[in-house]
C-alpha cells in the first residue's frame, strides 16, 4: 500500500496545497493510505480531508511518520541540518547551483532519502506535468504592476497579501489604478507563449496595460536586447536553465532607460543560469519590492510563492495537473518518477 502524506507548510504566507480532499478521496479509493496534517495555514479545512477518508495528523509531524510514507508538500523545509530519511515530493531548488540546495542534498544524502523534484517531475517530451506557472504569471504581473503605482506616487511598494479570488485582486487593483488617475505603463513579457506568461499576459490585460510579448524567436539571437529598457516593465517569465540569455544586464542600472521595474516571476536570483543580473536576493510579502537604483529609480519584484497570493484558484489548478501522476506512486521505477529521481541521483553524485 502506497502510504501518502501531505505535510503542512512551514513558509509564512503559504496557503496552497498540492492534494484537494476531491483528490485526496481518489487517492482513498485506489488503495492509498493518505495521511494530512493538520495546519494553522492552509487554504482548504482539515475537515474536509477528514470527510475524504484521510488519517489526520498533527502539524508538522512528518518527522515522525514511518520510514515507507512519501513526504509530499511544496516549498522549502525547515532550514536545519537533520538528515532526511524519507522520500519527499516537493519544490527543492536544488539543482542550479544554489548554496541552499546543495545543503538539502547533503541533508538527503545524510539520511539516505530521496527527493522528487516537482520543477523535474517530466514527460517523456521534458516538459513540466504539474506547474503553479499560470498563477505564477498572473499573480507576478500584479505585485509588478503595485511596485510601479507606488513609485508613480513617489514611494515604493507597500506588503502584498493573499485574496479570496482573483476577482478581488481585480476588482482592488483597478481601484487603485483609477484613484491614482495617470496612463496606464507598458510591459515586456519574455516567455509570453508559456504558462507563466499567459498569466502575467491575462492580467495585463485586465488591467489596461499594453504589453509586448516575446518568446523563443525573439530571443534567439542571444541578446544584448535594448528594448528591455524601452518598456516601464519587463516581467522575465522564463526560467532560468544553461544557455538562458541575459535579458537584464548589471550595466542597465546606469542606462537610458524607461524601465523601473523589473517582475522576476521565474524567480532563481542566486542561480549561475539568473538572467537578470541587477540583484542576488529574492523579495518578500512584507517587502516585495527591492530597490536596486535610485536615480533614475529602478525596483525588482523577486517572490518566490507568487501563486500563494491566490492559495484557492491556484491549489484547484495544480492539484488538478498532478493527480494523474500521484495515482502512479505505486510504481516509482516508471515514467515521471523515475525521470524526477534521475535528477536527483545525478545532483547528488
Amino acid at each position: 500500500m502506497v502510504h501518502l502524506w501531505l505535510r503542512s507548510e512551514s513558509r509564512a504566507n503559504e496557503e496552497r496545497v498540492g492534494l484537494t480532499p476531491r483528490g485526496a478521496a481518489k487517492l482513498v479509493d485506489a488503495g492509498f493510505k493518505v495521511t494530512v496534517e493538520e495546519s494553522s495555514q492552509r487554504i482548504i479545512p482539515i475537515a474536509d480531508y477528514a470527510a475524504a477518508g484521510c488519517v489526520i495528523a498533527s502539524e508538522f509531524s512528518w518527522t515522525d511518520a514511518p520510514d515507507d510514507a512519501i513526504i509530499f508538500g511544496l516549498k522549502e523545509l525547515p532550514e536545519d541540518d537533520t538528515p532526511l530519511r524519507h522520500r519527499h515530493i516537493m519544490f527543492g531548488h536544488a539543482y542550479k547551483g544554489q548554496p541552499s540546495g546543495r545543503v538539502l542534498l547533503d541533508r538527503f544524502q545524510a539520511g539516505g532519502g530521496m527527493l522528487y523534484d516537482l520543477e523535474y517531475l517530466i514527460d517523456g517530451d521534458g516538459r513540466r506535468v504539474a506547474a503553479f506557472g499560470y498563477w505564477a504569471g498572473y499573480a507576478g504581473a500584479a505585485v509588478s504592476l503595485l511596485c510601479w503605482m507606488a513609485q508613480q506616487r513617489g514611494g515604493i511598494a507597500a506588503p502584498v497579501k493573499a485574496y479570496p479570488s482573483a476577482n478581488h485582486m481585480l476588482a482592488e487593483m483597478q481601484e487603485m489604478l483609477v484613484a491614482l488617475g495617470t496612463d496606464r505603463p507598458t510591459a515586456l513579457i519574455i516567455g509570453a507563449l508559456g504558462r507563466v506568461g499567459t498569466g502575467a499576459a491575462d492580467l495585463c490585460t485586465a488591467m489596461g496595460v499594453a504589453t509586448t510579448g516575446w518568446d523563443m524567436a525573439e530571443t534567439a539571437s542571444g541578446g544584448p536586447f535594448p528594448e528591455v529598457l524601452t518598456h516601464d516593465i519587463f516581467l522575465n517569465c522564463i526560467l532560468a536553465r544553461p544557455g538562458t540569455p541575459i535579458f537584464v544586464p548589471a550595466s542597465a542600472k546606469v542606462a537610458p532607460r524607461k524601465l523601473c521595474v523589473i517582475g522576476d516571476i521565474a524567480c532563481d536570483p542566486d542561480s549561475d543560469f539568473s538572467p537578470i543580473k541587477v540583484y542576488e536576493r529574492t523579495t518578500t510579502w512584507e517587502e516585495p519590492a527591492l530597490r536596486v537604483h535610485d536615480n533614475p529609480v529602478l525596483d525588482v519584484m523577486a517572490i518566490d510563492n507568487l501563486p500563494s497570493m491566490l492559495p484557492t484558484e491556484s491549489s484547484d489548478d495544480f492539484a488538478g495537473q498532478l493527480l494523474p501522476h500521484l495515482l502512479a506512486l505505486g510504481d516509482l521505477d516508471k515514467g515521471v518518477w523515475a525521470r524526477a529521481l534521475g535528477y536527483f541521483e545525478r545532483a547528488v553524485g
